[in-house]
């Protein structure tokens, strides 16, 4: 019975070795992005990574990790609430949050080359809507746009010339914090947005060029 029961035991710490582990989940995948939750308890360590692919880095909430080659080379990043990185292709590396609260990080890995140059209309919504609309950064890969709209507002009509992605960064009356939604092969879209909501909203959207 004694033996029963340390077999028990150790099979029990062993799942929740094993799923301590098991700190990233893939949202999508598909031919244009592979997009993954990455969550780490505090000064929890992560399993080695290789990226072979550029990615967008969306974090959602504050604090510091510690990045380790495997010849000891490491590197503090600091990152806070909604902010927003571009990393290219690394080798591989161990990521350690080395802060005293879990973190998050919503990667977006792009897949394949930089598609033809697409023209932007006069609709589009950086143009038509600055005030809700600001650009985060943009390189040959991505043009990363921060949305922000404040209890009961609405928007006025834009477009949407590529395919992007969706990050809620508060929660949104249709989704929750941390979900992604992508908007691809769908074409032009033109539309307004709005929040019904009685409080302010955020959300990071993130086209692919």
């Amino acid at each position: 019975m004694r033996r029963e029961f340390q077999w028990i035991l150790l099979t029990a710490i062993t799942g929740a070795l094993l799923h301590a582990q098991s700190n990233s989940a893939v949202m999508h995948d598909n031919p244009h992005v592979r997009v993954l939750t990455t969550t780490l308890g505090p000064h929890q360590s992560a399993s080695q990574q290789e990226h072979a692919r550029d990615r967008v880095w969306i974090f959602l909430g504050s604090g510091q990790m510690r990045r380790t080659a495997p010849d000891g080379r490491a590197e503090t990043v600091e990152f806070k609430d909604g902010e927003v990185r571009w990393t290219p292709a690394s080798g591989p590396y161990v990521n350690e949050n080395i802060s005293d609260r879990p973190m998050q990080v919503i990667e977006i890995e792009i897949k394949g080359a930089p598609q033809p140059p697409v023209e932007l209309t006069e609709l589009d919504p950086l143009k038509v809507d600055p005030m809700h609309y600001k650009l985060v950064l943009e390189n040959d890969h991505v043009r990363v746009v921060r949305v922000n709209f404040g209890p009961l507002e609405n928007g006025v009509v834009h477009q949407h010339v590529r395919n992007y992605l969706v990050t809620y960064m508060t929660p949104q009356a249709k989704g929750d914090r941390g979900e992604v939604r992508p908007h691809l092969d769908e074409g032009t879209t033109t539309h307004t947005e709005n929040n019904p909501l009685d409080r302010a909203v955020e959300r990071i959207a993130v086209e692919l060029k």
